[in-house]
């Protein structure tokens, strides 16, 4: 019996995105063989789920799930907008979200070993892909727990929001879908990331140095550019989208309410979408019947 090594179950889960404990299995019956491993999979799995694993998942659906003072927000993808629309596909997701809520695993891979269904999250995936001829892929989630309260807020499927806070629920409902609409970066001034603005910096700096004005008058600009940027990316400065005579931090004032964090997920956010060129797909097509014709 040829010994079974964790770089082999790796190399064979790559090569048909099946389950890790079914690839093991498969390369234990195959007594080491990769070729016949990958075969008793495709017969017990089908082929879908190897051919879809590598494609790319830019569409799909945010969920959030509250229970007390726990909660999660979580972001699973698949190809297409019609399947995001799915019940199995959006079962799957409601399952995974709750998964994070309750057991907090530590990264995406921890999600999918943990049990679901009598089986694992990864099996369920697999299977759910054999079936619907579409890769789908949880890409990230963000677990929340401690003292404050939680409320969230999904635009539709494509936007989610998940609001720590202490005081007015409706004012923090308020500010959760403020957040969806105007996509603050961070919750005050202090916590914008540095890295952001240099970039805004970088961008004002040449602007400014285009005006053909003193060095000194320069450097204003550039200062009072970086303020502007700062209050329109910090959720608490922010012109409130219920009223636009006060900003985010004077209304939570008002109702005697803090939010301490937030959290949005947008659906394919940062991913590079397949752009499908429809004119060479059926050439392609064509060729290929001419040639085995």
């Amino acid at each position: 019996m040829a010994a079974i090594t964790a770089a082999m179950v790796g190399e064979l889960r790559a090569k048909t995105d099946a389950p890790m404990m079914e690839c093991k299995k498969a390369l234990t019956e195959a007594d080491g063989d990769m070729a016949r491993a990958e075969e008793i999979l495709r017969v017990k799995l089908g082929s879908k789920a190897g051919k879809a694993a590598s494609r790319i998942t830019a569409e799909g659906v945010v969920t959030s799930f509250i229970d007390g003072t726990t909660g999660a927000l979580l972001e699973v993808n698949c190809e297409t907008d019609f399947v995001s629309k799915n019940d199995d596909f959006l079962a799957f997701t409601n399952d995974g979200v709750k998964l994070v809520a309750q057991n907090n695993p530590v990264d995406v891979a921890a999600l999918l070993a943990l049990p679901l269904n009598g089986s694992t999250v990864d099996a369920v995936r697999t299977e759910l892909i054999g079936r619907i001829g579409e890769n789908v892929m949880p890409r990230r989630f963000k677990r929340f727990t401690g003292s404050s309260k939680l409320v969230s807020y999904l635009h539709g499927t494509r936007i989610g929001v998940m609001v720590e806070y202490e005081g007015d629920e409706t004012a923090a409902k308020d500010v959760a879908m403020h957040i969806a609409a105007m996509k603050p970066i961070a919750l005050s001034m202090a916590e914008v990331p540095a890295e952001a603005i240099a970039v805004e910096r970088n961008v004002a700096i040449q602007k400014a140095a285009e005006s053909g004005k003193p060095a000194e008058i320069v450097e204003k600009m550039v200062e009072g550019s970086i303020q502007k940027y700062l209050k329109e990316v910090s959720l608490l400065n922010q012109t409130f989208v219920k009223n636009d005579k006060q900003t985010v931090e004077q209304m939570l004032k008002a109702v005697n309410t803090t939010i301490k964090g937030f959290t949005m997920f947008v659906v394919g956010e940062g991913i590079e979408k397949r752009q499908d060129d429809f004119a060479a797909e059926v050439a392609a097509q064509v060729a290929a019947a001419k040639a085995t014709a």
